[in-house]
């Protein structure tokens, strides 16, 4: 295994991990844009114009784009989230050089008003469709409740106002000014021709011009609170809990990771086994949420509507039993081995790298090989999770219930 970084004169980064025993390759664009980019006038634009990038180009129409998808054979997707917008596709290292051409060519989309007045539609459909899924719009008023008038508050989507409200003109100005080739990054993993990577990008990158981007980074100011949300076709109850968390530059992550998997992963965790093997809930899990600057310990439960306070009562109890019921060796090395061994597993698959190489340089200017990440989680002690289960009880924390009555 080889990673290989390269600056171009434009300010795009190239970077890959190369396995020259791999079978395949994946590639990807990482733009370092997100919703807690814009401003509430355009909120919900990162997530449109991950729409609009695949409506065409000066050189491909929207057809072109998909039929060279299809032929591809590629696996290829995007996402928007809080802090970036990803555009990847595997391929067979034979078609690097098509790929790059592709996606380098998404990267300028034409961006016309009328496939911009179509999506529009589809972005509006997509956002009430999403308010009709379970848990019912908790996550987005969670979110805007736990960070208040910190940017990560904005939701991906937008809002039916604001994407309404939407002009192409706002979005070619946002365009223009955060997909500029300093805050992108052009990641490749597993066969990978980096020397032909570099060279062919630079050619079809050689006309972008940077621009003065930033980011505001900073903790939110978290005050405890309380909401309820009345969803008359529910069936169940969903309430979902924010507190503090580690950052995704702090280390102490892997202390939260391990203990959020001891006490609510999905398959052996005390809330598992209290809650879920029980009958008593359909879902009740723990787990992190990680942003550049800051983090959430994230607490999920789904049950009956009328078992809902016993439940989240129950899950107070072993929250706070951390000096009753301290974590134990068992449950620690449990905890690290089905973290490792997922890791591992996963990474046997270039796509799988491709996010992990990618989200650790974007935002940490660091890249770690699998053994490396492994490392962390088994240096954690069991000093340390108890340390951090010990902060539950006297969590601040933003609380979210949504259900029938």
């Amino acid at each position: 295994m080889q990673f290989r970084t390269e600056v171009l004169d434009n300010g795009l980064e190239v970077v890959a991990e190369i396995n020259p025993d791999a079978f395949s390759m994946s590639i990807g664009y990482f733009a370092k844009t997100g919703s807690r980019d814009e401003t509430q006038e355009i909120a919900g634009v990162s997530h449109f114009l991950e729409h609009m990038m695949f409506k065409g180009t000066a050189r491909r129409t929207s057809v072109d784009v998909n039929r060279e998808l299809d032929d591809l054979g590629s696996q290829s997707n995007a996402y928007t989230s809080e802090e970036q917008t990803v555009y990847y596709m595997s391929v067979l290292p034979e078609n690097q050089c098509a790929a790059l051409d592709l996606l380098t060519d998404m990267m300028r989309p034409s961006l016309r008003d009328e496939d911009f007045q179509t999506e529009k539609q589809v972005i509006l459909e997509e956002i009430a469709m999403y308010d009709d899924q379970p848990p019912y719009g908790a996550m987005e008023r969670a979110m805007e409740a736990y960070f208040g008038s910190h940017p990560l508050a904005t939701r991906v989507l937008g809002t039916r106002d604001t994407v309404t409200a939407l002009t192409s003109e706002a979005m070619r100005t946002y365009h223009e000014a955060r997909y500029a080739p300093n805050n992108l990054c052009l990641v490749a993993t597993g066969a990978v021709d980096f020397d032909a990577l570099v060279k062919e990008t630079a050619v079809r990158t050689k006309a972008w011009k940077a621009s003065n981007i930033s980011r505001e980074l900073g903790p939110p100011k978290v005050h405890s609170q309380t909401i309820g949300m009345i969803h008359p076709p529910a069936t169940q109850q969903y309430t979902l809990e924010f507190s503090p968390g580690p950052g995704y530059l702090d280390p102490d992550r892997y202390v939260t990771r391990i203990l959020g998997s001891i006490l609510g992963d999905d398959t052996g965790s005390r809330l598992f086994w209290d809650l879920v093997d029980t009958g008593l809930a359909d879902t009740a899990v723990a787990y992190t949420q990680e942003f550049q600057d800051c983090g959430v310990f994230g607490i999920y439960l789904a049950c009956a509507p009328d078992q809902q306070t016993e439940n989240w009562a129950r899950i107070e109890a072993i929250l706070a039993a951390a000096h009753e019921s301290p974590v134990t060796e068992r449950e620690l090395d449990l905890a690290k081995n089905k973290i490792c061994a997922g890791m591992i597993l996963a990474s046997e698959r270039p796509s799988n790298r491709l996010f992990s190489v990618g989200n650790a340089w974007t935002i940490r200017r660091k890249y770690e090989g699998v053994r490396d990440a492994a490392e962390h989680y088994r240096q954690v002690s069991l000093d340390q999770v108890q340390q951090a289960f010990l902060k539950l009880k006297d969590r601040q924390r933003v609380l979210v219930s949504v259900g029938p009555e």
